[in-house]
């Protein structure tokens, strides 16, 4: 893959861009402010952005923000934030009206590196990649949870592993139950949270909308 990566540590900057050229992608740009990076995604049209949140001249939310400018200017671009802060209210905008194509890692979280190479891989892909804090946070600050209520306490377990990104056999393997079990309860969560088969977007990706509020 052809990807930006924008972090303003520069230790930090140089280790992300050695693991994925390691690991065969190309890194196009890998810049130290928000700026630079709308300017690098302008240039390059990378396949995934890689941003950290905090970054000059305030370091506070100036790649968050900016990650969520790109997408609202090229809907659909991949997004993986690898930080160390939870910044709910931007998440919640960068994951609102389309969640696919989504990442955010806490990078103290990230215990080996090829966790966080499969998680790019599955943003590139359109899947979300959410830590589970991220998660947690984010539900924690909806203000609706009456359709996500009718869910049964095992289905909104299988719904919260969803959102972390993770497979029915990988979901089967932490819950230790089987794959046709985790299948049942995803197809209940499809049919109660009302989304239909034909759905042009990933019913995954909707249900964890959903579950986000």
């Amino acid at each position: 893959m052809r990807i930006v990566v924008a972090e303003d540590t520069a230790i930090l900057r140089a280790g992300l861009v050695q693991l994925l050229e390691d690991e065969g992608h190309e890194v196009v740009a890998a810049v130290a402010d928000a700026e630079l990076l709308r300017a690098a995604v302008a240039e390059h049209g990378p396949d995934i952005v890689v941003s950290d949140i905090r970054m000059p001249p305030t370091h506070t939310d100036e790649g968050l923000r900016a990650a969520i400018e790109l997408r609202e200017r090229q809907p659909g671009l991949p997004v993986l934030i690898f930080s160390q802060y939870v910044e709910t209210q931007y998440a919640g905008r960068l994951l609102a009206g389309n969640a696919a194509g989504v990442g955010y890692l806490l990078k103290e979280r990230v215990l080996d590196a090829r966790d966080f190479l499969d998680a790019l891989e599955r943003v590139a892909a359109g899947g979300t990649a959410l830590d589970p804090e991220v998660v947690g946070q984010l539900v924690g600050a909806s203000p609706s949870r009456s359709t996500v209520d009718a869910l049964s306490p095992r289905e909104r377990e299988v719904l919260g592993l969803m959102a972390e990104g993770r497979s029915n056999a990988a979901i089967a393997g932490l819950l230790v139950v089987t794959e046709r079990a985790v299948e049942k309860h995803v197809a209940n969560i499809f049919l109660k949270l009302q989304l239909p088969v034909d759905a042009a977007d990933h019913r995954r990706v909707l249900a964890v909308l959903r579950y986000l509020g």
